[in-house]
């Protein structure tokens, strides 16, 4: 049974939030501030984190931070702060995915699911033997090569390459532009959210059936890109 920690100081919505959780056969528990969330996850690890950033003792932002020192375990930052800034912060402390309140309950839940089957695949079959194989492409993550469909080769420059390889790593999860930036450009690229936009778009030139309507390249508009198998 797959294990939640809900860290939320409003009753009501750990009410609402436990009930949809059990009758999905989650196992649920509940922790009203960051001190005792901190606790009940080194006592028995969750499989995954449903996590409010404005909590009374401390900043959610500063519980992820503690996670983060020994723990993977997925976390969904479920709050009220809505700007791009705030969202970045949460994804680059180690937040796996940012859900806005208010919510609907149906997004939530698949985007829990979603964190939970990413974790339960990284590290298994080998990551670095990992074939990823959509409907428009196929991509070789130890030859770094990426076929069409059809099977015809697909020529990336090396920055497309390192570009899409990140993502893939990450798939289903965001990545905020900050990282994305950092990890393909470095430190000097600063907020230059143009080259994202450049790379991405000839990306999804290359790859996508439609690069309008992407499929499998998506944007998350002011936080980053997500890849969708």
């Amino acid at each position: 049974m797959t294990r939640v920690l809900v860290v939320e100081d409003d009753p009501q919505l750990v009410r609402a939030l436990t009930i949809n959780l059990k009758a999905r056969k989650y196992a649920v528990e509940s922790a009203t501030d960051g001190a005792t969330a901190l606790r009940l996850a080194a006592a028995a690890p969750p499989d995954v984190v449903l996590l409010d950033l404005g909590l009374p003792d401390t900043d959610g932002l500063d519980v992820i931070r503690g996670l983060r020192r020994w723990s993977r375990v997925p976390i969904v930052v479920v709050s009220a702060r809505r700007t791009s800034d705030e969202k970045i912060e949460a994804l680059d402390a180690g937040a796996d995915d940012y859900v806005t309140k208010p919510f609907s309950m149906d997004e939530l839940l698949a985007r829990l699911r979603a964190a939970v089957r990413r974790n339960e695949s990284t590290g298994s079959a080998a990551d670095e033997t990992r074939v990823v194989m959509t409907e428009q492409f196929t991509v070789d993550l130890v030859a770094k090569k990426v076929k069409r469909a059809g099977g015809d080769d697909v020529r990336l420059t090396p920055t497309e390459w390192h570009l899409l390889e990140l993502l893939i790593r990450n798939p289903g999860r965001l990545v905020s532009q900050r990282q994305l930036l950092e990890e393909v450009w470095g430190h000097s690229a600063g907020n230059r959210t143009n080259y994202l936009r450049v790379y991405m778009a000839q990306l999804r030139r290359k790859l996508e059936a439609d690069p309008s309507h992407p499929r499998h390249l998506i944007t998350e508009p002011g936080m980053g890109y997500r890849f969708e198998e």
